[in-house]
């Protein structure tokens, strides 16, 4: 009975270890959403983010405006007034079409990948302090088809699913910094 006993201790002390580990790095998680560092709502910092008009190339305007229009609704679609704005987020994208499947009997381009990359950075309404910046990268895929009108309602599908991607990870990557910063 000794070795089972002292077995069974050993489990009981591993648990016990286990669990206040976790008590402890339970703390050190927030709710991104949440109250943040300044006390402040994190729906009324985003609120407060002027979303300025995306850079684009020329022909590639219509992804920059797709982004913009979800940054916007994302950021303040509460309906509720106007926040006054304390931020202001910069963007410079492009976007490249690839054509990975070609079909052999007809030399023709069975599926394209439109690829998003958005450079951003947000800073103060006077532009005197930039609290972040990075790149927003992704990817959407779509058929292309004989029929042209097909292919190009396709094409607008896919770079408003891109448009989508993109202000989700620029709205997640901005409210993780805001929500850390005592005074943003």
């Amino acid at each position: 009975m000794g070795v089972a006993t002292k077995g069974l201790g050993v489990r009981i002390a591993r648990l016990a270890l286990a669990a206040g580990l976790a008590l402890n790095l339970g703390a050190c998680f927030r709710p991104l959403y949440g109250p943040t560092a300044s006390g402040e709502s994190m729906q009324g910092l985003l609120a407060a983010i002027q979303v300025d008009d995306v850079n684009m190339a020329q022909d590639q305007e219509r992804l920059g405006h797709y982004l913009r229009s979800e940054l916007i609704f994302d950021l303040d679609g509460s309906g509720q007034p106007a926040v006054p704005k304390r931020y202001r987020l910069k963007m410079q994208g492009s976007e490249q079409v690839q054509t990975p499947i070609v079909s052999s009997t007809t030399a023709r381009a069975e599926a394209g990948t439109i690829v998003g990359t958005v450079k951003f950075s947000l800073e103060s309404l006077d532009g005197r302090r930039i609290l972040t910046e990075g790149v927003a990268t992704g990817t959407a895929t779509y058929d292309r088809s004989i029929q042209r009108f097909a292919s190009l309602r396709a094409a607008r599908d896919a770079e408003i699913r891109l448009a989508k991607l993109l202000a989700e990870q620029i709205k997640t990557r901005i409210a993780s910094v805001l929500a850390v910063k005592p005074n943003p």
